[in-house]
């Protein structure tokens, strides 16, 4: 078996338990495999792979986020066109990195590697990074860890809560995201329409430039042009001279400058008798001396809305590759939510003053991304705007019979699943993010500092692993920084804060941390509680709404009280993430909040925090959620590299729906349903197929090594 090709698939098999359990029972000792050796020696030799979001560094596995909110790094530089121009300071992705603490697992995916094949995986912002390889090739010198080593120190289900089944049926195996396009998720707007790319036509605008702008300037152009751009001298000029001067001519030659540049401005000077256009810096001083505004159309609505289809990709990855082809700021972009990163998601964008054709125009240039449906509106797209999200799912080489399959998806339509948060909360490492997010409302700020950057076991990139070691020798912010080729992870932005502020005021040292990343380790604990309070609620008072319980009516809380139990269902109940603006459930459950909290050295009455930003005001979840519009097909099929279903750019590109064999050598479950915002849809397919989601527990399962 050579290094480089399809080796092997990790493939879970589902321990059956009893339904009266409830609990997880204890999972089996790894049963051994006579190909394992040979195939993860071609695990480890293939340096550029397809391996469901994972990265491997020194020995070790970095498992990247699915369902994430925040950004992750991109190692692969996007193909360009030929009329499609970057400059080599663009040509990689100025993308973003998180934590290893904060990398999270792709519940119940298996892990392939393809010939030849770059990881073409692509929200807290960092430089591009290469293989994550030192300069010495140290790493290849190590004996690396066997697979099931390298994820022994990552938390199980059992750690975070995730404790209960819902459902009564018998669980049975399958292979999720074997590839990523076995993972297809379309948003469903706040209209309650699914979104879908099915026009790439452009808007008819008299307003807008010909095509000819993105041809009409010479690389040597557009790279002194970007290097104006880029502030490298706010002063200086770029004069072009136009060989055919024509008012046409002079008047596209503007336009490209304008529309590829938005940073500069233009004009028309003579130059002993040949025209020249001019560009230069808005900031400088002959700006200012006159002043030009960019044209926008009065009669258009300020934002370009477009549906945005890509592939293993982020949304925060996907903003930052379509905001360095367009030489924008990320931040003129807007979204209703984020979507997984190993699939293939479709949502809606709005975009502050790029017209529609230029947008377009990104179809020629990038790899697994495609922009249509557009149109100008008035308003931006917010967090939250949306209804929910549409899962199109494969679990390949499924081992359920009909019968096991029919009443697993029946439950499933019927009573739905357990509303917990997934093992993508909470991290891989030894140092789940829940415990800083409590040491954050503790106060304990040398213990964030210490459980950020201390060394920790198990899976983590090679140049993390030499920073923290730095940390832990000399304890000196800036010589652990050296050691980052990425800086702009949460490691090298709490070590740059500690350089600038000082080992005595932390606080503000982990201040330099965006906001929402730094947000939600605190939601990762409130996560954790929740997780385990609902599974003691279903432990102690089973599936059906009981006195003292809690409802919402509108956005308030009330208790059900003894005589209308009968008036509501499982489904009506709710829980709270612990805040100073909720109330807890008058039975036992309330109790175990409060114990909970006191044993973490927290005071369930005062959740308020010194820093305002840390104070938890609370929110309320449903307990049991159950999926809409749900469908299923049991296909068969013989070759396990063919699509299962056809992508709304297949369908753009006229090709016919796959067709499945009568009796295939595999079996497939093709799943559709619909959640809500904030769901998970790992927790749903858990409750089809009886098993825990954690990478750690998926390797110390039974495993078949496959060729």
């Amino acid at each position: 078996m050579q290094a480089g090709t399809r080796c092997f698939l990790l493939r879970v098999f589902v321990q059956h338990r009893k339904p009266s359990s409830g609990l997880l029972a204890a999972l089996p000792a790894p049963r051994p495999c006579s190909q394992a050796p040979d195939c993860l020696k071609c695990f480890l030799g293939a340096l550029k792979m397809e391996v469901t979001g994972m990265s491997l560094k020194r020995g070790s596995l970095v498992v990247e986020d699915n369902d994430s909110e925040a950004p992750v790094e991109e190692t692969k530089k996007q193909k360009v066109s030929s009329d499609c121009y970057l400059t080599k300071s663009q040509d990689g992705l100025e993308s973003d990195c998180r934590s290893s603490s904060e990398n999270i697992p792709g519940p119940l995916e298996a892990i392939s590697v393809e010939k030849g094949k770059k990881n073409s995986d692509a929200h807290l912002e960092e430089e591009e990074e290469e293989d994550g390889l030192s300069e010495d090739g140290e790493e290849e010198e190590e004996e690396p860890e066997s697979f099931a080593d390298m994820m022994k120190h990552g938390l199980t289900e059992l750690d975070v809560g995730i404790t209960k089944f819902v459902s009564s049926h018998q669980g049975f195996s399958g292979i999720l995201k074997e590839r990523y396009s076995d993972f297809i998720v379309h948003e469903i707007g706040k209209d309650g329409q699914i979104s879908h790319l099915d026009d790439l036509s452009v808007p008819v605008d008299e307003e807008d430039p010909s095509e000819n702008v993105f041809t009409v300037l010479t690389a040597e152009e557009k790279q002194q042009l970007e290097e104006l751009q880029l502030f490298k001298n706010k002063e200086a000029s770029v004069a072009i001279e136009v060989i055919e001067d024509t008012k046409e001519k002079r008047t596209i030659i503007h336009q490209a400058i304008k529309s590829l540049f938005p940073g500069l401005e233009t004009k028309t000077e003579d130059r002993e008798g040949r025209k020249y256009i001019v560009a230069y810096h808005a900031a400088g001083k002959k700006a200012l001396a006159n002043p030009r505004k960019h044209s926008w159309p009065k009669s258009r609505g300020s934002y370009c809305h477009f549906v945005l289809y890509k592939e293993n990709k982020d949304t925060m990855d996907a903003i930052n590759v379509l905001s360095k082809y367009l030489r924008v700021k990320p931040n003129i972009f807007s979204y209703m939510g984020t979507k997984d990163k190993r699939a293939i998601t479709v949502q809606e964008i709005a975009v502050l003053k790029i017209s529609a054709q230029r947008l377009a125009h990104l179809n020629k240039c990038l790899m697994n991304f495609k922009l249509g449906n557009f149109s100008y509106q008035k308003n931006p797209l917010k967090l939250g705007e949306l209804q929910g999200n549409h899962f199109t799912v494969v679990l390949r080489n499924i081992t359920g019979t009909d019968n096991q399959v029919q009443q697993a998806m029946n439950s499933l339509k019927e009573i739905g699943f357990i509303n917990y948060y997934g093992m993508q909360r909470f991290g891989t490492t030894a140092v789940p993010t829940y415990q800083v997010g409590r040491a954050i409302l503790q106060n304990s700020w040398t213990e964030v500092m210490d459980l950020i950057l201390k060394p920790r076991p198990g899976a983590e990139k090679g140049y993390l692993v030499k920073c923290r070691e730095e940390w832990a020798k000399t304890k000196d912010p800036a010589a652990a920084l050296r050691k980052l080729p990425v800086k702009r992870c949460v490691e090298g932005q709490l070590l740059r804060g500690l350089s600038k502020y000082g080992m005595k005021n932390i606080v503000s040292a982990f201040g330099i941390i965006p906001r929402n990343n730094r947000l939600m380790y605190i939601h990762s604990y409130q996560s954790y509680v929740w997780n385990n309070m609902v599974s003691k609620r279903i432990e102690d008072y089973g599936l059906k709404p009981v006195p003292g319980d809690l409802v919402l009516k509108g956005a308030t809380a009330t208790y059900i009280e003894e005589e209308d139990v009968n008036n509501y269902s499982i489904h009506d109940v709710v829980m709270p993430l612990p805040g100073f603006d909720v109330i807890y459930p008058k039975h036992k459950i309330s109790e175990a909040y409060r114990e909970m909290l006191t044993a973490d050295n927290l005071d369930i009455d005062n959740m308020r925090h010194k820093i305002r930003d840390y104070s938890l005001s609370g929110a309320y979840r449903k307990i049991i959620i159950r999926p809409q519009n749900v469908s299923w097909e049991v296909v068969a099929y013989d070759d396990p590299k063919i699509p299962l279903f056809n992508t709304d750019v297949d369908n753009l590109e006229g090709k016919p729906p796959p067709v499945f064999a009568s009796e295939g050598k595999y079996r497939a479950l093709k799943m559709d349903f619909s959640l809500p915002p904030s769901t998970y849809a790992t927790m749903a397919i858990r409750e089809v197929l009886k098993m825990d989601t954690s990478i750690k527990n998926q390797t110390q399962l039974n495993t078949t090594w496959l060729r």
